[in-house]
């Protein structure tokens, strides 16, 4: 087998991978906008497992370090990141709702960020595109903090939904292209 016909090979399977993962991306994206509130409950629960593991990564680093001063305040932020995971898979819908909050909370400071730093570049050519995210990016964090907590029972989920729909679409047609490609070569 030559090496050439080794790679049309690979090719042909990593496209055939790719594309599954596509549709199971589309899938998976339809899934989370028709109950986003599960999806939001499954995205607060992996959160929450990333925090407690975290925290113990944290806890572990303090021990390593015991000598060099600074652990005591290592160990109390591992602390404070098991209890607040274990606090998140333990009302999983507080949890959500802190989420959501702090999303607003970020689409606000990215917003504002963007209306000064457009604002400040208002003679460069596309400062005006900066300004306009800026503002939406507000109005979006508006929208959260006027709608909670209502908001938070599906917009995490929707989100998440929104986003791997996209991603898988968009994998899918690099994916058909591709394969397009290797039949042709």
């Amino acid at each position: 087998m030559s090496v050439g016909s080794e790679v049309k090979s690979i090719a042909k399977e990593s496209i055939g991978w790719s594309i599954a993962l596509s549709v199971a991306l589309i899938v998976l994206g339809l899934l989370a906008l028709m109950i986003p509130l599960a999806a939001g409950v499954a995205a607060n629960l992996v959160v929450a497992w990333l925090l407690m593991i975290g925290g113990v990564a944290h806890l572990i680093f303090a021990w390593h370090v015991r000598g060099a001063g600074g652990h005591i305040w290592e160990a109390l932020v591992g602390l404070a990141y098991i209890v607040i995971g274990i606090y998140m898979l333990m009302h999983p819908l507080l949890g959500l709702l802190s989420l959501t909050v702090v999303l607003a909370v970020y689409l606000l400071v990215k917003g504002v960020s963007l209306i000064v730093l457009g604002s400040r570049m208002r003679g460069l050519s596309g400062s005006g595109w900066l300004i306009f995210d800026g503002l939406i990016s507000v109005v979006l964090a508006g929208f959260i903090y006027w709608n909670l907590p209502y908001a938070a029972a599906w917009l995490i989920g929707t989100y998440i939904g929104i986003t791997m729909l996209f991603s898988g679409f968009s994998r899918l047609m690099l994916s058909l292209a591709a394969r397009k490609l290797a039949t042709a070569v």
